[in-house]
């Protein structure tokens, strides 16, 4: 009988420390990886915006259309009066 305690417990001691190791293992190796999903992603750049002087419509100054000193939200508007929609 104490023959067979014996290796039970041995069984769960060996169990319990592969455990742990598995454990361990699993934990450095989340610590090297990089994270991944929507919090990872670097934040976007902040452009400023800019309003088209035909209709008002707000937009990044990146896509103006520059004339005559004003932005456009696009080279139809630039052929039409400012301020009127």
């Amino acid at each position: 009988m104490s023959r067979a305690l014996f290796w039970i417990a041995l069984a769960v001691l060996i169990w319990f420390a592969v455990r742990a190791k598995l454990r361990a293992a699993a934990r450095k190796h989340q610590m090297h990886v990089p994270p991944q999903g929507p919090e990872a992603m670097p934040p976007a750049a902040i452009e400023n915006m800019t309003s088209c002087a035909h209709c008002g419509l707000h937009f990044p100054v990146s896509e103006a259309v520059h004339a005559d000193g004003r932005d456009y939200c696009s080279p139809g508007h630039v052929r039409l009066p400012p301020g009127q929609p």
